[in-house]
């Protein structure tokens, strides 16, 4: 019997070698170990490894989200994902007292309940709303709605966390409130700007709606500069922003976003009686509010103390025809004072019923909604140059605006 050749010893421990290497390759995709061809091995089973779920996940890091964004072309996602962590849920629990129906006899009331019937009876209302974390250490802004009878609330993060939270401060004149969580390292929304904004450019609403978390929903921009009166809510101060994003119950306090991720408003507002009807809040208006309520617990609103209207020429040629009012109205359209509250900064100033406004600090009005907006932006105590026309001249005026918390109809 000829003896192999070192060539073909070579050659045998090498397909040895590759057999051994297919064998392993096997045994790691399949979970076994593969018999040898020389051998008989024994059939050892490599048992899965069961991974316990925790009570939350771990979210992706920026890296992580960076590479997936950068793979995805749709702004959308990009926008939600960006700002999505940064969203969180917000459950309130409140006690309401209301009174006995009328339909309960009072003997069948004492006996039941132990009360008399003269006292209120008392129920849980539970509400859900949305809300957005401002900075790593806790803040968070939402509806002073959401958080309304209650000074505690629960968070839910959307990493699956739970906290208590504290409510710092409510305004209801814009509906912000703001809450405060003990942790630390979150995720941050980024904040953009209202100015500018035009009908037609994209809309982005995050929240929670109808415990749906997380929730996307996308639109457009309809309008900006909507007036509360307009909006169906006259005792706010806020000139919201019109957008048809669906917008349902649990929204309340969540983020408007633009194209590129950025919070533009704080949604806040339907119309129940319509569809494709969502109003937010300016962001600018939600930060200058919310800065105050974490600074203090509260927000001061400058107050002047007029009734004004948007003059047109039927109105002018109605009051020309009172014989009551005696106005000498020169212009046809503008803004007019039709009340001045006593002992007030406006009556002080000497503002008087009949003045039309034309400029505040120098900028032109043209509506009250313009007026309002001017002296919500000014300082508590700081003067105000207000120029009005008066029997035909034009008059500068120098207003010092108080701190008011609740004055509906009046500036």
């Amino acid at each position: 019997m000829m003896k192999p050749s070192g060539r073909q010893l070579a050659i045998y421990v090498l397909l040895l070698l590759l057999g051994g290497g297919i064998g392993g390759v096997v045994s790691r995709q399949t979970g076994r170990t593969a018999p040898d061809s020389s051998s008989q091995a024994s059939d050892l089973s490599l048992d899965p490894v069961v991974l316990q779920p925790t009570q939350w996940q771990m979210e992706p890091s920026a890296e992580e989200i960076d590479r997936q964004l950068n793979s995805n072309p749709n702004f959308i996602a990009r926008a939600a994902e960006r700002v999505g962590p940064a969203v969180v849920r917000i459950d309130a629990t409140r006690r309401v007292r209301s009174p006995l129906p009328d339909s309960v006899p009072e003997h069948l009331f004492r006996r039941f309940l132990g009360q008399e019937p003269q006292q209120p009876l008392e129920r849980t209302e539970r509400g859900t709303g949305s809300g957005f974390i401002l900075s790593s250490d806790g803040q968070i802004l939402t509806n002073a709605h959401v958080v309304e009878g209650t000074d505690v609330v629960e968070v839910t993060l959307r990493d699956g966390r739970k906290f208590e939270g504290q409510v710092i401060g409510r305004d209801v004149l814009t509906d912000v409130a703001v809450v405060t969580i003990a942790t630390t390292g979150l995720p941050t929304a980024t904040l953009g700007s209202s100015e500018g904004l035009v009908a037609g450019q994209w809309a982005i609403a995050i929240g929670n709606p109808l415990g749906l978390d997380n929730t996307v929903t996308v639109g457009i921009i309809s309008a900006t500069g909507r007036s509360s009166a307009q909006v169906g809510i006259s005792d706010k101060r806020v000139r919201f922003i019109q957008t048809d994003a669906a917008i349902n119950p649990g929204n309340s306090g969540g983020p408007l976003l633009n194209d590129r991720g950025e919070v533009i408003g704080v949604n806040t507002a339907i119309r129940a009686n319509a569809q494709g009807l969502g109003f937010a809040i300016p962001i600018e208006t939600a930060q200058r509010i919310a800065e105050q309520l974490f600074a203090t617990g509260e927000a001061q609103h400058p107050f002047l103390g007029i009734e004004m209207l948007d003059l047109t020429p039927e109105m002018r040629d109605d009051l020309a025809r009172n014989p009551q009012i005696d106005l000498n109205l020169t212009q046809e359209q503008g803004v007019l004072i039709v009340g001045v509250q006593a002992d007030s900064p406006a009556a002080r100033s000497g503002l008087q019923v009949g003045d039309m406004i034309e400029r505040i600090d120098g900028q032109t009005v043209a509506t009250a909604i313009d007026v309002q907006a001017a002296v919500e932006r000014a300082q508590v105590g700081q003067r105000l140059g207000i120029e009005v026309l008066r029997n035909g001249e034009l008059r500068m005026i120098s207003v010092r605006p108080e701190a008011i918390s609740r004055r509906p109809g009046l500036s």
